[in-house]
């Protein structure tokens, strides 16, 4: 065992001094030791609880033989960081969860570990340490939070409402009182966000358990999904099952292609390349592409449509939407997970099956016989850029604006909450990638503000940042390279022409190459000044979004 390292032996006498200060047992040192990474706080929603989880955890552990020890994690909850500058902290703290997560299961070593998150960026962050720990491994999330307003509301309808009140269609008293109920519970927001996007493809790449992207959060089923949790890494760590024996080449294909049936977050395409590259696994945006041309989307969870995920789970859940794949031979079921069974196995178990096609379509009747994004490519996105094209407005599908060009979130939510945004524009919003935001700011606050003043089947907005995985409408970011690494989109001009043709996956500038080889010769990118140390040390190591934007290795 590797906490031997510190338990055993004449000369780790100092070692065992220290956790009996911990009020550690000789018995309970001569166990396994288990780290418990637990991302606990009072400030996210979805990490509230997270002590009552971990609690759970650990029973789970001690009831299998082991010794659990607790250490925390940050956490950055995007909603209260969104329009500000404490945004740009969001996604470099993915690589700090990463890090730490692994200081701490290396400094200490543990035999084996369980990691609690349930948020944007702290759930890839966890799968990245876990994966290039290689040890032993669960992560088990927090759940999903309840819909608010009788299942007809969520966060997303409060950021759409600054629009509506914008536009009269709503008051501030009706706003105010949205406000207080459409995030009712603890949890992770309500529909198919980041954070359960993530959740959810954690289970389907075999590192979480059955139920965890889908069970509510303030269900009794999450806690004994939690004791579960910690009884199975002890059942891992006796059979020596490992991450990297889960994530293979087919996990990777069986992540996308439920990324494509559920309609995830454009994060997904950050996320899912940083955590299979831990596991000396390639990524590339052309096998989004690929995956989301053979992968019926099977389910319209908000932001695409009306349903939430405590339906989901009502449905079948995740183990419900693999059974409707499985029976197209669209995913791997030969795959290992943290179960110690493979997928099919585990399906098999469970009688796993859709209970509700009204939540869930059946594999023969979709909503689209293509997945929920798509990679676009052209003469502005070269190393492409993605769109969630299963909530984008058929009318969107293809179109052709004027562009209207930005430097900032700042500017651009100033001038559409102004007013000066009409349709048949197309906002372009440069310099906020992850070296020139730096840190790839979400911008769910115009995309929200353009559908609450009713121009989301009008209006197109491209960007080199990032959107939350609440936006909805013909909203493609990531475009790479970013401006500030000189990609051509920072040479986009007031008043140019931009075609979009989301079926053909191509995003294009309509100006000819001797006009844009000139303004490349006069083009110099814009340099923002940046006080923060940490910040701008991310911005020299961060690489393109279309690598996951992962540090330079």
């Amino acid at each position: 065992m590797r906490s031997k390292k510190m338990t055993e032996g004449l000369e780790k006498a100092p070692h065992r001094s220290l956790l009996y200060a911990d009020g550690l047992t000789k018995e309970e040192m001569e166990r396994p030791l288990i780290g418990v990474c637990c991302a606990a706080n009072e400030i996210i929603p979805g990490h509230v609880h997270l002590d009552t989880i971990a609690e759970a955890v650990k029973a789970g552990i001690r009831m299998a033989g082991g010794t659990p020890m607790e250490f925390p994690a940050i956490g950055v909850c995007d909603g209260l960081a969104m329009n500000h500058e404490g945004m740009r902290m969001s996604l470099p703290s993915r690589e700090i969860i990463a890090d730490s997560v692994e200081i701490m299961a290396t400094a200490h070593p543990f035999d084996a570990i369980v990691c609690i998150p349930n948020c944007d960026k702290i759930v890839p962050g966890m799968l990245m340490a876990m994966l290039r720990l290689n040890i032993p491994a669960v992560i088990v999330s927090g759940g999903p939070m309840l819909a608010g307003r009788r299942r007809t509301a969520d966060l997303i309808s409060v950021f759409e409402g600054v629009g509506r009140v914008k536009t009269g269609s709503m008051t501030l008293d009706e706003l105010t009182d949205l406000e207080e109920s459409a995030c009712p519970t603890c949890g992770s927001c309500s529909g198919m966000f980041t954070a359960n996007s993530m959740n959810c493809l954690s289970e389907s790449i075999g590192l979480a358990l059955p139920g965890n992207g889908t069970i509510p959060a303030v269900m009794s089923a999450r806690v004994r999904l939690a004791k579960q949790a910690g009884m199975q890494v002890m059942e891992m760590l006796e059979k020596n099952i490992c991450p990297r024996d889960i994530v293979t080449e087919k996990s990777v294909h069986n992540a996308v292609t439920m990324d494509m049936a559920l309609g995830c977050s454009t994060n997904t395409t950050l996320h899912l390349p940083a955590l299979f590259a831990e596991a000396g696994l390639d990524l590339n945006l052309e096998m989004f592409n690929e995956i989301s041309k053979k992968t019926p989307n099977l389910c319209k969870l908000a932001p695409a449509g009306p349903h939430y995920m405590e339906e989901l789970e009502e449905a079948g859940g995740i183990p419900g939407v693999m059974s409707e794949l499985a029976k197209k031979d669209l995913l791997n079921l030969d795959v290992m997970t943290v179960t110690g069974k493979t997928l099919g196995e585990n399906l098999e178990a469970l009688d796993a099956k859709v209970t509700n096609n009204d939540i869930v379509r059946s594999i023969d009747n979709p909503y689209s016989q293509e997945g929920g994004i798509a990679i676009l490519y052209g003469n502005i996105a070269p190393e492409g850029c993605c769109v969630k094209q299963s909530a984008v407005a058929p009318e969107m599908m293809q179109n052709t604006g004027i562009a209207r060009v930005f430097n900032s979130e700042e500017e651009c939510v100033e001038a559409i909450l102004g007013g000066k945004i009409t349709s048949g524009d197309v906002v372009v919003v440069l310099y906020e990638g992850p070296k020139g935001g730096p840190g790839m700011r979400e911008m769910l606050t115009p995309t929200s503000a353009i559908s609450g003043m009713g121009l989301g089947e009008s209006v197109a907005l491209i960007t080199d940042g990032r959107f939350s995985g609440g936006t909805r409408g013909a909203a493609i970011g990531h475009i790479s390279p970013e401006a500030a690494a000189g990609g051509p989109c920072g040479l986009i001009k007031d008043g140019d022409k931009i075609e979009i043709d989301i079926p053909a996956r191509t995003i294009n500038l309509l100006v000819d190459d001797a006009e844009l080889e000139e303004r490349k010769k006069n083009h110099t990118p814009v340099v923002k000044e940046v006080k923060s140390s940490f910040l701008r040390r991310y911005a020299k190591l961060v690489t393109s979004a279309s690598r996951g934007a992962v540090y330079e290795k």
